[in-house]
């Protein structure tokens, strides 16, 4: 199972979509890792940096997020892209549908939340650095920040957290089949 949790990247605005998670033109690299660099690079977002010395580059593991994450294309080079940036938890109201399923694949969590509770996260980010706890197990985030905690719980169906636990889709299906 991979390592979740840790720093949060705060992404406020609905529908980003995959060509803003990772631009097309970066689409014809054959290994994940070179996708690294161009994370978010297309993104428009107020006060947002996607240069390779923003200061979340190789910090966030966590992006809280609004609604319809990942819409656009189907392509699994967003996930991979969040992935070989070491974030591998996004927690956002809702998902695009393929998208979703890429990053259980991947073994990674995309945590789904109602507005209400979404809303109530984002308000945490001006109480300066935000940190999210993962309890797979318990299915619990704790945002820590100056001055408190939040325990936020959360669910998965059981097969998304067999994918999860295994680690991702092929680790799962090497172990059953």
């Amino acid at each position: 199972m991979k390592a979740f949790g840790g720093p949060v990247l705060f992404l406020d605005r609905p529908d980003i979509n995959t060509d803003e998670i990772i631009p097309a033109k970066y689409l014809t690299e054959v290994k994940k890792e070179a996708l690294k660099p161009y994370l978010l690079e297309d993104l428009k977002l107020d006060g947002f940096a996607a240069s390779p010395s923003a200061p979340w580059r190789g910090r966030a593991k966590v992006v809280v997020t609004r609604a319809n994450f990942g819409c656009g294309s189907s392509r699994e080079h967003a996930p991979w892209a969040l992935e070989v940036n070491d974030i591998t938890c996004v927690i956002a109201e809702s998902y695009a549908r393929i998208f979703r399923q890429n990053m259980f694949n991947g073994g990674m969590l995309a945590i789904e939340l109602p507005a209400d509770q979404i809303a109530q996260i984002f308000s945490l980010k001006d109480k300066g650095a935000v940190e999210c706890g993962v309890d797979v197990a318990g299915k619990t985030l704790t945002f820590s920040f100056a001055g408190g905690k939040l325990v936020v719980p959360f669910a998965l169906s059981q097969f998304d957290d067999a994918l999860v636990s295994s680690g991702g889709w092929v680790e799962f299906a090497d172990a059953r089949y």
